[in-house]
């Protein structure tokens, strides 16, 4: 009973610096209504974080969960969509921040789903984002930890029923930062769609941790990596943890309002979202270099 009763404690703990960091982002738990993207693919998170529902022959897919007191509204909004939330047979995961991985844990154990995703990816959910390695470690805040999370290899393929998704390894706002991508159609017309992975180069307030940092080429040499790798995707429709990031419900509403044919198609998102994540990564490093000369 001690145990039980020490494990709730931790978890409204977590649930309460969770929402504490999250005061400045309202929109992060404001009700978004759910609504068919394309096919089988569906919005099911809230005005500021995105999840996203695929739908297969044989289950649902779930990518991203965002924050852990948002997991009711998630899973109210699968239902609102029809769907039955034990139909959710897998989770996958963009990057194991809080707001995009927090309530995974609960959703897996409401609807018995298992959870996969990227090597790094899977140690991170684990412990729950404490993972030294993040590059915001310290500030993110932690959440309810996954125990079990499979492994999905980069370019790697996870099959739920007649659907397949890809993992494209997208490592820089995390260790784990992956990107997905699968197709969807209504009758013949099949679609490439995008989830691809924050590109934004942050770090926490106060931390050791630089991008530029001689010690650790890799840093800048894998994101620079991961930006031309979502440059290059297939990508008619694209999808991010953020939807502000890709303007995402602004064109999904000038789709609702009919006032343009396909305002959610745009084969050049994928670059302008690749070319936005250049630009940010080049000012974060000149922001390091600058501080290191100006340091005594």
């Amino acid at each position: 009973m001690k145990s039980l009763r020490h494990a709730l404690l931790g978890a409204f703990a977590l649930v309460a610096a969770a929402s504490a960091h999250a005061a400045d982002h309202p929109d992060w738990t404001q009700p978004e209504k759910p609504f068919r993207i394309y096919g089988n693919t569906y919005y099911v998170g809230t005005r500021g974080l995105s999840a996203i529902l695929i739908g297969s022959s044989k289950g649902l897919v779930l990518i991203d969960g965002t924050l852990p007191q948002n997991a009711a509204q998630v899973e109210g909004n699968i239902k609102a969509l029809g769907f039955k939330l034990e139909d959710v047979k897998l989770i996958l995961n963009s990057h194991a921040h809080f707001d995009h991985a927090g309530a995974i844990a609960a959703i897996a154990r409401d609807s018995g789903a298992r959870v996969a995703a990227s090597d790094a990816g899977a140690k991170e959910l684990m412990v729950g984002g404490h993972y030294p390695d993040d590059p915001q470690f310290g500030e993110a805040p932690e959440y309810p930890p996954i125990p079990h999370v499979g492994v999905v290899a980069d370019n790697g393929v996870v099959r739920v029923g007649d659907v397949a998704i890809t993992a494209h390894y997208t490592p820089g706002h995390t260790p784990g930062s992956t990107s997905w991508t699968w197709e969807s159609c209504e009758g013949s017309r099949c679609l490439h769609m995008v989830y691809a992975d924050s590109l934004g180069a942050f770090t926490a307030d106060g931390s050791d941790y630089r991008y530029s940092d001689p010690a650790h080429p890799e840093r800048v040499t894998n994101y620079r990596r991961s930006i031309a790798m979502v440059a290059a995707l297939p990508c008619d429709i694209l999808m991010s943890p953020h939807p502000s990031q890709s303007d995402f419900l602004e064109r999904m509403a000038g789709h609702n309002a009919g006032t343009q044919p396909d305002p959610l198609i745009d084969t050049g998102a994928c670059r302008r979202y690749a070319a936005e994540g250049t630009r940010m990564l080049d000012a974060k490093l000149a922001k390091e270099r600058a501080g290191q000369k100006a340091a005594p």
